[in-house]
């Protein structure tokens, strides 16, 4: 039997998904400890990332206590902005700050992709045109390239928050093909717990999600601290 974790969660401040993934998928016992991240109603960009990962970096302090056993930076699209070394000197900055394992949701996304084996995917998101470019870029450092692709293209935090796991599962299955080795759900925020099995019986292909990619990070992380 898996130990219970006590894992210390960063995300936006309107993230309102994540902490109940977290928890639903970690060994029974768990607990997590969610740090909110102040920000505006806009989504990310190059120009807001640098006053975000300010005020991620005071508040990491809060975790350097001994009840925590990990520290997840559950923001996808702060990792990925930043490119793959931004977001290793990043989770590098958080670990020295909290004494802890750090993981970050974009880091996880190449990790559980490469995993997968997949080099060719579908890819579901809920940002604007500049910022997918982004994220394409960071999976294509990882040697993943996105055959298809489809996004919600969220304008703000608010239209971000209404999307629904049925309308996720609608765009993933409007998505995918067979010629994709595995599906791809980005974003935090974007529930996918319910619906990512039920995809990938459907495809008979690896359906995975920041959610679900980070949650397996931080597991092994725990593992690899207690080896």
């Amino acid at each position: 039997m898996t130990a219970a974790l006590n894992v210390g969660l960063m995300v936006p401040i309107n993230n309102t998904t994540f902490e109940g993934e977290l928890l639903a998928w970690l060994p029974e016992g768990s607990t997590c400890t969610t740090l909110r991240i102040p920000r505006g109603k806009d989504l990310l960009t190059p120009e807001s990332l640098p006053a975000y990962k300010a005020q991620a970096l005071s508040l990491a302090a809060q975790f350097a206590i001994p009840n925590i056993d990990v520290v997840a930076y559950g923001c996808t699209a702060a990792g990925f902005i930043s490119g793959p070394a931004g977001d290793a000197q990043l989770a590098r900055e958080l670990a020295e700050i909290t004494g802890k394992p750090v993981v970050t949701t974009a880091r996880s996304m190449v990790l559980a992709l490469q995993e997968s084996q997949a080099k060719d995917i579908a890819l579901v998101t809920p940002y604007m045109d500049a910022v997918n470019e982004q994220l394409k870029a960071f999976l294509a450092d990882g040697g993943i390239r996105v055959r298809r692709f489809n996004s919600f293209y969220a304008a703000n935090v608010d239209e971000l928050g209404r999307i629904r796991s049925d309308a996720v599962a609608r765009l993933a299955r409007e998505t995918m093909d067979t010629n994709c080795d595995a599906l791809f759900i980005g974003c935090a925020q974007l529930p996918t717990r319910e619906i990512i099995d039920q995809l990938s019986n459907e495809s008979g292909r690896p359906v995975l999600s920041s959610n679900w990619a980070t949650t397996r990070q931080v597991m092994r992380a725990r593992r690899l601290q207690t080896a």
